[in-house]
């Protein structure tokens, strides 16, 4: 069955505003609740929160009030939806539970929009990116069994495995290699920016998690990681949101990201088991149908352009969270020793590259190694949770020894 936004009725914007009642979610069950729901969860946080910092940037550089004030109204709305998807993650859990729930989320998104990216160097940019995020869920599971005394597998449930990616301490590069090179706007398969957008926000929310909780633990080796951890999501916000075209004009991000809105929605309504989250997703989709709409009558005003230049004709195919195990363990075996040379990548640890290692590491062991060394040490083993077959820990060793 086709869908199309444009073409969908959605809710008038005078009545979406909700009182505290219909706000105030109860939060899901941390024990009972699918690994993927929680990631849809933190997902939809993501673009909400997206959303809401656009419209906070578009506003600052708009000179027309009208539009300003369609801009306040709308963010007020995302604001609402944003608090109902957050608020529906579980107080109860740990903060450390919701980081390693948060790293099991971008593994396998990031896994899943490499896998249907029809953009080569996009698909690049993202398996790039994913086997750094799976190196973080390994370092942020044994920091959980260490200083928690818990497993993550009860967390994840053996839907993504738990094993050495690119090691973190090989994730410091100099700046400038983080920055790639755009996509071409006019040109470009309306599904890769939508890709590309999804994951800006992904990354985005990451970094400024681990910015506002990492100084909140007392463990030195916890406060430690979340903030070498930190600074390479600092390097995927770069990474990504630098492949987007930035001659796109303002209305056409808007209306980018009010689609986006309508995409992931829709695609998470079809496949949530739980009905009370599934009414949440087609509720918020028949708000954002209402947003896109307003926003295509936006830009066709402001820049005699149709939105359907920009569009996909109907709903790509869903975004589907599941299991990227073969997927992911290709990429291991293949791309764990490349690194970025401007807006390339390399395998040889090229001049740049060990300089930055040097500065960063400064001849001592990164957190991301004494986390596991600290494990070894209390209980004899690293934690890991593989389903299937050995990891190529030998692409580790042959891997290059620059200074750590």
């Amino acid at each position: 069955m086709t869908f199309n936004p444009l073409a969908e009725k959605g809710i008038p914007l005078d009545d979406q505003v909700r009182n505290w009642r219909e706000l105030d979610v109860a939060p899901v069950d941390p024990d009972a609740t699918h690994p993927y729901t929680k990631c849809r969860i933190i997902t939809m946080n993501a673009i909400e929160v997206e959303r809401i910092f656009f419209g906070h940037h578009f506003n600052r550089f708009c000179t027309e009030r009208a539009v300003r004030e369609h801009l306040a109204q709308t963010r007020y709305i995302e604001q609402q939806q944003q608090k109902v998807v957050n608020w529906l993650l579980p107080g109860t859990a740990s903060v450390l539970e919701t980081t390693i729930s948060y790293e099991q989320q971008a593994v396998d998104l990031t896994a899943w929009l490499a896998r249907n990216e029809p953009d080569p160097y996009l698909k690049q940019s993202y398996e790039f990116a994913v086997l750094e995020d799976f190196d973080h869920l390994y370092r942020y599971a044994n920091l959980y069994e260490l200083i928690e005394h818990r497993k993550a597998e009860k967390l994840i449930d053996g839907l993504t495995e738990v094993m050495p990616g690119r090691p973190t301490k090989w994730e410091h590069r100099h700046p400038v290699d983080n920055v790639r090179e755009p996509y071409d706007g006019p040109t470009t398969d309306p599904r890769s920016k939508l890709h590309t957008l999804t994951l800006v926000a992904a990354e985005q929310q990451v970094l400024n998690l681990y910015m506002n909780v990492g100084p909140l633990y007392m463990e030195p080796i916890a406060r430690q990681l979340y903030q070498e951890i930190a600074l390479i999501e600092e390097e995927h916000v770069t990474h990504y949101e630098s492949l987007m075209d930035p001659r796109e004009t303002w209305w056409q991000r808007l209306v980018l990201h009010e689609y986006n809105e309508c995409y992931l929605y829709y695609s998470f309504l079809q496949q949530e088991p739980e009905d009370r989250i599934k009414a949440i997703w087609e509720l918020h989709l028949a708000m954002e149908i209402e947003h896109l709409q307003l926003a295509a009558e936006l830009m066709r005003r402001h820049t005699q352009r149709d939105p359907e230049e920009i569009l996909p004709p109907e709903i790509p195919e869903t975004v589907v969270f599941e299991p990227n195990k073969t997927y992911l363990r290709d990429l291991l075996d293949t791309q764990i020793d490349l690194t970025t040379l401007g807006a390339g990548y390399v395998r040889e640890a090229h001049e740049r590259f060990e300089r930055m290692q040097q500065q960063i590491h400064g001849g001592q062991e990164p957190p991301s190694e004494r986390v596991i060394n600290e494990h070894r040490t209390r209980f004899g083993r690293e934690y890991r949770l593989q389903t299937e077959g050995e990891h190529p820990d030998e692409r580790l060793r042959e891997r290059r020894t620059t200074t750590a």
